[in-house]
């Protein structure tokens, strides 16, 4: 009896015992997944919101953008577009179902006077899935400069998705295609030998020069007439606004489909976007789909592409109001200052462009390249590309060329 009863108190003991082993081996664990909760999400906050060493990305031009002239997707993300991330919507896209998406679509819609938008990841999805919307029956050809970004950048996308020729034409002026560019090579007889022509793309702006919109009208017109469709690269036609030839309205009226660009000029990480009539973009959101583009939660970046338009290009169609007008200004800076040392250029500056004629100087683009790294800056060859970034730099970007050029005529 005495074993039995002494038995039952160890066993307890050592229960008791057992429990308390396990719980402090349980709060142990609790505490140890706490600190590293507590560790992950403090090197998460600092990935998001920067430390006081100043890691944060999203600092605009206080990024290594405002000392890079290579091109305007060099610009680095501002912290108000990091703060529209915060307020943005996360619904599924494909489903057609995200506020923040739809907002965007909507917004640049109306300032183009076009029935609808949809969003694309990028300028050469934008062009391509407007190409393959409107080239819906073969035989068919695209007749394009020959310098565009849709023959020369896009990885022969049109030939591969819609099977169409693409017909390049050199414009006799040098600068844009004229209508007798067109006429002389546009085909539209229904010759069964014949490739007939079903849309003219034209890019504006192109290398940075602008197509009058006296011009665009009057191929728009002859196109209509002979039944072909228009298609706008307008990557940087925000640029050709700002510059004072036309507002969206203007210009987009001309076109069934344009592709304008969050990334290049307005400084958005991601995204292009396609406007058009109904029809056409519900086509167009099939096809996005079939080269796969649909995207689940694609707030996120369309919340940063709205900030672009609003801040950089500006809230009204003729981006008064936005930051693009200096960046035309401190192109014409750069123009001044290489010319003014004996320079020429290659290309005449309307936009955001100067287009230096480093070989007219005896200078190669290594050795130009080279110059420009020694004062900080980063540069592609005689193209300098001074988006708002380096406007907003001007006075230090400014110094640190002419040293460069100095160098140069040396």
């Amino acid at each position: 009896m005495r074993g039995s009863f002494f038995s039952a108190v160890i066993s307890t003991s050592n229960t008791a015992s057992l429990l308390r082993r396990q719980t402090v081996r349980t709060l142990g664990q609790q505490v140890t997944r706490q600190r590293h909760l507590s560790s992950c999400s403090a090197r998460n906050n600092a990935a998001i919101m920067g430390s006081a060493e100043g890691s944060n990305a999203w600092v605009g031009v206080k990024g290594a953008g405002s000392l890079d002239l290579r091109s305007d997707v060099m610009t680095t993300p501002t912290p108000s577009m990091l703060a529209a991330i915060s307020r943005c919507t996360l619904r599924d896209d494909v489903f057609n179902e995200d506020p923040t998406t739809q907002d965007l679509e909507a917004h640049v819609a109306s300032l183009t006077g076009k029935e609808a938008g949809l969003f694309v990841l990028s300028g050469t999805m934008g062009n391509q899935v407007s190409l393959r919307s409107l080239l819906v029956q073969p035989p068919h050809a695209v007749l394009a400069d020959h310098r565009s970004h849709i023959i020369c950048y896009e990885a022969g996308g049109v030939s591969s998705l819609t099977g169409a020729t693409v017909k390049p034409v050199v414009p006799k002026n040098g600068i844009y295609l004229t209508l007798e560019d067109v006429k002389a090579n546009v085909v539209i007889s229904d010759n069964v030998h014949d490739c007939p022509t079903r849309v003219i793309s034209l890019e504006n702006t192109l290398n940075g020069m602008i197509m009058p919109l006296s011009e665009v009208k009057r191929i728009s017109q002859f196109a209509r007439e002979n039944s072909i469709k228009m298609h706008c690269d307008g990557a940087r036609l925000w640029e050709a606004v700002v510059a004072g030839a036309g507002t969206l309205k203007e210009f987009c009226a001309q076109f069934d489909t344009i592709s304008l660009c969050f990334s290049k000029g307005l400084g958005a990480p991601v995204g292009s976007i396609i406007v058009g009539d109904n029809k056409t973009l519900q086509h167009a959101r099939w096809t996005r789909k079939a080269l796969g583009g649909g995207m689940r939660q694609p707030g996120f970046i369309t919340a940063c592409a709205r900030v672009a338009v609003d801040e950089t290009f500006g809230t009204k169609d003729d981006g008064s109001d936005g930051l693009l007008k200096q960046t035309h200004e401190m192109a014409k800076k750069v123009e001044a200052l290489w010319t003014g040392m004996g320079g020429k250029l290659v290309h005449p500056v309307h936009t955001n462009m100067a287009w230096l004629d480093i070989e007219a100087a005896s200078c190669s683009a290594e050795k130009f390249t080279e110059l420009s790294e020694a004062e900080g800056l980063k540069v592609g060859g005689g193209r300098l590309v001074t988006h708002y970034q380096i406007a907003q730099n001007g006075e230090e970007v400014l110094a640190r060329l002419e040293r460069v050029f100095k160098k140069v005529f040396a």
